[in-house]
């Protein structure tokens, strides 16, 4: 390897050991203006190459911020790009290990088209491989771009990211909002995780093993876990997926994506028979490593939540990966703020359920009324299979707001009467499955057999939508 810089050390820490080949090692700098001379420039302050993780190839750059502050010029650039040429080729995920001054300022218009080159290539493999960025020191100005066409993020828990730096921001300063952070960024849902470097790079090894290599490539493995065990703790983790999520999975595995942003959503992958499955749920509460409550949350839909769930649905879709939802949910956020953006959010959301042709199974594990419903995976808009536990309710709203509608001028008697038959008559699962529109009442602790049934049923699946370059939603 070119350098025994932090660049070289982070690409040794990843990769599976002595599996790292370098490409490109012999680059520098073209430039020479502002006293830019080639020997300053090994490797022009990016190293390339690829590796195996777990065995599975990947593509890997880690910029050297001991060369020209990592800077990004045109040759810079263009091993990057030439990196992202082999990954399509080969069909392998990429990770860029980022850590940059951001443009190189003595190659002007040079390292302005350095960087739009790599927004292309991103886009080009947006939907065909695996994109993966870890922030390690600075990603400033467009470079922060590049991170955020990746399809997942990770920061040291030390690192900067930003467009504009926090003193930049009018009535700001670092000290006051550092909004540069790892943990303000994690909560923006700009990353995916933070951690300290150890841990950013455990937890892009565990997503790799996860994930499919390409988008025609199936993420499956031997499964050595019982395929009839009872999930003896779905019903105890109905409040916090989290929870439900490990108790389904093989060997107990979630790998959770943007954790910390719009909680009340919850997104990651397990594995279902050895087969990678995406999982969206609805959060009401979460709980701590002693099993406490830490946090609590209403079952309504967010424009933060909606949007969290519409990309991890359109990742799925593109990658092949089976959908499941965990579907809780009363109604939509009811503040001001929401307003502005819930109803175009929830669209999307919707969008991308009806859009998605992968295997797609909801479960209704408490309350699904109203709108917000429909747009959670129901079967309206392509749900293949749709489950419900016993004590699940579907339906326009809860019976005692029905009832305050229907018998406003009654006596208070008559209200509660008319809240129990509107409960029986219109939200009970048995009354949503003589209607068709549940497929299966299963009780929690066979919710694992279940799943994995219909998704060995659906593996086959085949849909055709109508022949379009895109939605506009």
């Amino acid at each position: 390897m070119s350098s025994s810089s932090k660049a070289s050390e982070r690409i040794n820490a990843l990769l599976d050991d002595n599996s790292f080949v370098e490409v490109g090692a012999l680059v520098t700098a073209r430039s020479t203006n502002f006293n830019v001379k080639p020997e300053q420039t090994p490797s022009d302050g990016v190293i390339t190459g690829y590796g195996t993780i777990d065995g599975s190839l990947v593509f890997v750059y880690s910029q050297d911020s001991t060369v020209l502050g990592g800077s990004i010029g045109e040759m810079h650039a263009k091993k990057i790009t030439g990196l992202y040429d082999l990954a399509l080729k080969t069909g392998a995920p990429i990770i860029g290990l980022l850590d940059s001054a951001g443009l190189r300022l003595q190659e002007g218009t040079d390292a302005l088209n350095a960087f739009a080159s790599i927004y292309a290539k991103e886009a080009e493999a947006s939907g065909v491989i695996p994109q993966i960025a870890a922030v390690f020191g600075n990603c400033g100005g467009g470079l922060a771009v590049a991170a955020g066409m990746a399809d997942f993020a990770f920061m040291a828990d030390d690192a900067k990211l930003f467009v504009n730096s926090p003193n930049a921001l009018a009535g700001n300063s670092e000290d006051k909002k550092d909004t540069a952070a790892a943990g303000f960024k994690a909560e923006a849902g700009a990353v995916d995780a933070h951690g300290t470097e150890e841990e950013v790079l455990a937890k892009i090894r565990a997503l790799v093993s996860i994930l499919p290599s390409n988008n025609e490539d199936e993420a499956a493995e031997e499964c050595e876990d019982d395929l009839n065990r009872a999930s003896a703790n779905v019903a105890a983790g109905i409040a916090d997926p989290a929870v439900a999520a490990a108790d389904l999975s093989d060997g107990n595995l979630f790998v959770e994506t943007r954790a910390e942003y719009a909680k009340e959503m919850a997104t990651g992958f397990i594995k279902l028979n050895g087969e990678t499955v995406g999982l969206i749920a609805n959060r009401t509460a979460s709980y701590d490593e002693k099993g406490e409550t830490a946090a609590e949350f209403k079952p309504v839909l967010t424009v933060a939540g909606t949007e969290k769930a519409a990309d991890f649905v359109n990742f799925c879709d593109a990658f092949e990966i089976p959908v499941v939802t965990l579907t809780n949910v009363s109604g939509f956020c009811t503040c001001e703020c929401a307003e502005k953006k819930i109803a175009k959010n929830a669209a999307k959301l919707a969008a991308a359920f009806a859009g998605a042709t992968v295997p797609k199974v909801n479960v209704v594990v408490g309350d699904a009324f109203g709108s917000a419903y429909t747009v959670m995976n129901s079967k309206a808009l392509g749900a293949d299979i749709t489950m419900a536990l016993p004590d699940a309710r579907i339906g326009m709203m809860d019976g005692n707001l029905a009832a305050q509608i229907i018998a406003a001028e009654k006596d208070s008697a008559e209200v509660a009467e008319t809240a129990s038959k509107y409960n029986e008559l219109q939200n009970s699962i048995d009354s949503a499955a003589a209607h068709g529109y549940v497929d299966q009442i299963v009780e929690p602790a066979d919710l694992r057999k279940y799943l994995i049934g219909a998704l060995e049923m659906l593996y086959t699946k085949r849909e055709d939508l109508p022949a379009k370059k895109h939605m506009t939603v």
